[in-house]
């Protein structure tokens, strides 16, 4: 994506890109810098494992476990369940799937009960140069006990319907709290990254519509399985990006499913075979 916003920093003017988040002075005769990492993003902190995968230039998937630390996320009725120890559970069996095959490099954004604020989760992701970045949540409705099977999130300024703002909303909360918001960029910085948000925005939706063929079969997801939320971990301009909501906590059968050996198993088994046909589908034509 990097090549993108070079050749049209080409084509509009003298532009300055700073790949590391260090603050950079505008070069001799205007111009100005686009920030591919927040400033609160400290450049020297430690990265995570990566996995290793056969051959060379293997692509890389970064999955991010969230909530954790003291950011619990949702609760269930049925036992003493946190999101933040499902979503962990299910990420490590989802990369040990990935490094079992070794077909793709794999990174969690944590390994532990960690707190980290939502700009930090994506700024690993890019840290990192990952190719998709995965953020696995599970869901609650608690005025709907009915309401259950895995939902698919991609990118949209504009929420889809007004449960996906609230969720939206509920997520963002986590950020709020030791995140801050990014450093206000020229006009004409806001238009190189909306032009390279809007292709991995399209890379992101490719991905669900793959990610529901090949985990349909699998686990269940809802009627509406695709939605769209502005949900800040998926505003990484150059990384396709997805929320992944694996079952519905306030239910009891998705409850007991996602905490089960069986059904982080199967999980982690469709989000593999989507993740590997993604990668075979993009990068295997070009090697």
């Amino acid at each position: 994506m990097i090549w993108l916003l070079t050749l049209i920093a080409t084509i509009l003017g003298p532009v300055l890109i700073a790949g590391d988040g260090d603050p950079v002075s505008s070069p001799p005769g205007g111009g100005v810098t686009i920030p591919l990492v927040a400033p609160e993003q400290a450049v020297d902190a430690a990265l995570p494992a990566v996995t290793r995968a056969r051959g060379a230039n293997s692509p890389l998937v970064v999955i991010d476990p969230g909530h954790g630390g003291r950011d619990p996320g949702a609760s269930s009725p049925f036992g003493a369940t946190r999101e933040k120890d499902i979503t962990l559970a299910l990420a490590l069996a989802i990369r040990d799937d990935l490094a079992r095959t070794g077909r793709v490099r794999v990174a969690l954004t944590r390994e532990d009960d960690t707190y980290l604020d939502l700009q930090e989760r994506y700024g690993i992701a890019r840290r990192l140069g990952a190719d998709l970045f995965i953020s696995i949540h599970a869901d609650a409705a608690p005025r709907n006990d009915q309401a259950r099977g895995a939902t698919v999130y991609t990118l949209s300024e504009v929420a889809s319907d007004r449960e996906a703002a609230l969720l939206a909303a509920r997520e963002n909360e986590a950020g709020l709290i030791a995140g801050a918001p990014m450093s206000p960029d020229p006009n004409v910085n806001l238009i190189l990254i909306d032009l390279a948000q809007r292709e991995s925005m399209d890379v992101s939706a490719e991905f669900a519509r793959l990610l529901h063929r090949e985990a349909a079969p699998v686990f269940p997801f809802r009627p509406d399985w695709h939605r769209f939320a502005a949900f800040i971990v998926l505003k990484a301009p150059d990384i396709p990006s997805i929320l992944f909501e694996s079952g519905y906590l306030t239910n009891e059968v998705d409850a007991a499913y996602v905490q089960s050996e069986a059904g982080r198993r199967q999980i982690a088994d469709g989000m593999r075979r989507a993740i590997e046909a993604h990668f075979a589908r993009r990068f295997l034509p070009d090697a």
